[in-house]
């Protein structure tokens, strides 16, 4: 039984078809809107040759290149400090130590609260005064990190929930301390449960790196804007930096599926082993009862 079958009932007949007839009337409908566009901006003009043909030179491939290469710079520095820092306040969270546990859950709480744009606007404008004034590229990471590690977190620990009570209590049995059986044992299972939930997060760094604008950070986002003033461009420059993104999503989205694809077949062939080890009366069973 897979997650999504603990986690919600499978649709039946009638649901499936009402989801088919939903499916088909949303893409007529976003079929009709694009539509709709095209012909608005045909009619103004938008869609001559002339207007898009700067996008070909290569200056303008450079301008627009420097802020891609600022928006997966600051991406993947706050994938490198979330994805750690919410492990580890997932495992604080579940720690035995209540006081621990509590300060554990008092961050994640308010940072999952706390808007992010906000926290942004204190690194920029309230701690400078105070003598807290970092580098503009840390004053975007920073606070994106703090946010997305509280957010994480939650994702972690659902994961670790979401494991049999009896691997951990296998990994005591065996001598393993609390915190050893986590690192051992129950984190890394509970990663291969979230991962497809974990390449989301990473779309959601990637959508939330645009606000580099508000500290002028060269991101993407901050460079199309910078490239309206000077060509006036409007339309065509953000089409094409919505065009980038949801290249980079798309990709990002086949990587979570194939690692999905790939951990299905680990699971399967797992237990063909566990069978195989059953019926031929084997002592040793690789994966009944640690790292299945």
């Amino acid at each position: 039984m897979t997650v999504n079958r603990v986690l919600f009932d499978a649709p039946g007949p009638k649901a499936r078809r009402r989801t088919r007839y939903a499916t088909v009337v949303a893409v007529i409908a976003i079929a009709a809107v694009i539509a709709l566009a095209l012909r608005q901006f045909g009619d103004n003009g938008q869609l001559a040759g002339d207007r898009w043909q700067p996008f070909a030179q290569i200056g303008y491939i450079k301008f627009l290149w420097t802020g891609l290469q600022g928006t997966l710079k600051a991406t993947a520095m706050c994938a490198v400090l979330a994805f750690p820092l919410g492990a580890l306040l997932a495992l604080l969270r579940l720690a035995r130590n209540r006081v621990t546990r509590y300060l554990a859950t008092a961050y994640i709480e308010l940072f999952r609260a706390v808007p992010l744009l906000l926290l942004i606007y204190v690194f920029l404008l309230a701690l400078p005064p105070e003598g807290i004034n970092l580098p503009i590229f840390w004053k975007l990471v920073v606070p994106i990190t703090m946010v997305a590690s509280a957010i994480l977190a939650e994702v972690f620990r659902a994961g670790i929930l979401a494991l049999d009570r009896g691997q951990s209590e296998a990994a005591s049995a065996i001598g393993l301390t609390y915190w050893q059986s986590m690192r051992i044992v129950v984190l890394p299972q509970a990663v291969r449960l979230v991962v497809p939930t974990l390449v989301a997060q990473l779309v959601s760094l990637l959508k939330d790196s645009t606000l580099g604008y508000v500290v002028s950070y060269p991101e993407l986002m901050k460079q199309g804007n910078n490239l309206t003033v000077y060509t006036h461009l409007l339309v065509q420059t953000y089409i094409v930096i919505a065009v980038v993104y949801v290249l980079i999503n798309f990709a990002l989205s086949q990587l979570a599926s194939a690692l999905e694809r790939r951990m299905r077949r680990a699971r399967k062939s797992v237990r063909g082993v566990d069978v195989l080890e059953e019926v031929t009366g084997g002592e040793e069973r690789p994966s009944a009862t640690l790292l299945h």
